[in-house]
């Protein structure tokens, strides 16, 4: 019955009208899957030398045993946003004589079988290999990695418990931040005590009956969720739901902008991949230790105010660089509408003017790392709020491809076009490079107050800007809402 399921699929992808599309997308996706796992074995071999030399007075199997928690933990984080149940047309099939039990068991079975699942024994199986050439006992290496194939199976069934639920990913990502925090600081050796546990699956091989059971356990906790709702007619009854209304009265402060603010903010928190690019950049507030913790930068040096200027304007960047697209499902309706599209704009500049603001505040603790690191931040928000915001709205007068909002967060280049990468220069690039001229002919600090100048100088400019601004995307309205009527754009 399985060869049955394959052999429809098959069909189903060579029948589709958009064949070549899709036949390309798969291509290109097939060469980045095979690099993917070029890297992948090449990283696992290499884990153990590495490990070995960062750690010489440690075994380089129990230090991965320790950092497994976080490995797992970051890969349930991943697959929350990127990995989504595989499914397939089942309604044609209801009527069939086919067991509902034969096509819920396919549908896991075929998660069982995503790349995501392989991307951790790309990394696992050398570096066990590895153990084996460096006299490990082959038994106990066996045992071992088959745990730890039972646990990525396991968080491949878990994520699709849990991908139903907003707060589970705001659990996770609280968790992650309190281990590292914990660790970092030296409040609480989690590692450790945690890795014990997973170094036990090496040394009794008896324990992996322990993610054996969680597997098993996972995997029948989905088999009875979606066996339950394989029914014709499960979609004929809608669910009535009562809406709840989130409470914008305080938008009205904002004047003549506040509908669209309300719009927005409304828009935001409905939708995934919206909502997706709040919590990445509230996420990315710690980027700024992959720096800060290094010790290969000096925090007077240009990557700090590269740090700076990303932290502060990462909401900018992501949600920015995809404006009007966002609103290209009613765009049309918006401009036939008698609304001034200068407002509209501002209502944009407003909203990622309070993100820089929220951003920068949040990275005020980084002054535990020198005053240097407050400066830069404080310069890099200055600049994005005076500079970089008109700079995001005038590249936005190019977005002509549509995104529909009710597709899946990650994986989705809806939107995308040369834009989105041009932007990036203007973003990112020329404060570095002003920072760095001035840095270079006079001082750090001259360097940083020439930045900031240049953003108070665009609040200055910040109405004439965005009149001009205004004037390029009404010269530009119907081509916009052209493209934004594609749907396959």
């Amino acid at each position: 019955m399985f060869n049955y399921f394959i052999k429809l699929q098959w069909k189903s992808f060579f029948r589709s009208a958009s064949l070549v599309k899709g036949l390309a997308l798969k291509i290109l996706m097939l060469f980045f899957g095979i690099y993917m796992m070029v890297s992948l074995v090449l990283a696992g071999s290499g884990l153990f030398f590495l490990l070995q030399k960062v750690f010489p007075d440690a075994d380089p199997l129990r230090k991965l045993s320790e950092l497994m928690p976080y490995w797992l933990l970051a890969e349930l984080f991943i697959r929350y946003f990127m990995q989504k149940l595989p499914v397939m047309e089942v309604k044609p099939l209801l009527v069939l004589p086919i067991k509902k039990s034969t096509i819920t068991h396919y549908i896991l079975g075929r998660s069982g079988m995503s790349f995501y699942n392989f991307m951790g024994l790309f990394i696992f199986v050398p570096f066990s290999m590895v153990l084996l050439t460096q006299g490990y006992p082959a038994i106990k290496v066996g045992f071992w990695l088959l745990s730890v194939v039972f646990l990525i199976l396991m968080v491949n069934y878990i994520n699709f418990i849990i991908n139903k639920s907003d707060r589970v990913f705001i659990i996770l990502t609280v968790l992650l931040i309190a281990l590292f925090v914990l660790e970092y600081f030296g409040i609480l050796h989690t590692t450790g005590h945690i890795g014990t546990i997973f170094y036990a699956f090496y040394e009794y091989q008896l324990l992996f009956i322990i993610p054996l059971f969680l597997f098993v356990v996972a995997y029948i906790i989905n088999y009875r969720f979606l066996r339950g709702r394989i029914f014709l007619d499960a979609s004929l009854g809608e669910k009535a739901k009562e809406v709840i209304a989130s409470d914008l009265t305080w938008t009205k402060h904002f004047g003549s902008i506040a509908p669209f603010l309300q719009l927005d903010l409304r828009m935001i928190w409905r939708n995934k991949r919206t909502k997706t690019q709040v919590f990445i950049s509230l996420a990315m507030i710690l980027y700024g230790l992959v720096f800060y913790t290094m010790g290969d930068f000096a925090l007077t040096s240009s990557m700090m105010v590269f740090a700076g200027v990303f932290i502060t304007g990462i909401f900018l960047a992501n949600f920015g660089q995809f404006v009007p697209a966002w609103d290209s499902a009613y765009y049309s309706m918006l401009m036939s509408q008698n609304i001034p599209l200068r407002k509209y704009l501002e209502s944009k500049a407003r909203l990622i003017s309070f993100s820089i603001v929220i951003m920068f505040l949040l990275s005020i603790p980084y002054v535990y790392f020198g005053w240097q690191a407050l400066a830069i931040n404080l310069s890099a928000a200055i600049y994005n709020l005076g500079v970089n915001i008109p700079v995001i709205l005038l590249f936005g007068s190019l977005n002509k491809k549509r995104i529909d909002l009710d597709k899946s967060a990650f994986s989705n280049m809806q939107g995308t076009g040369a834009a989105q990468f041009l932007v990036i220069v203007p973003l990112l690039g020329l404060p570095v490079l002003i920072f760095g001229l001035f840095k270079f002919l006079v001082s750090f600090e001259v360097g940083l107050t020439v930045m900031a100048v240049l953003g108070l100088l665009g609040f200055v400019l910040r109405n004439k800007l965005l009149d001009i601004i205004t004037e390029l995307y009404r010269k530009k309205k119907y081509g916009m809402i052209a493209g934004f009527k594609e749907k396959n754009s």
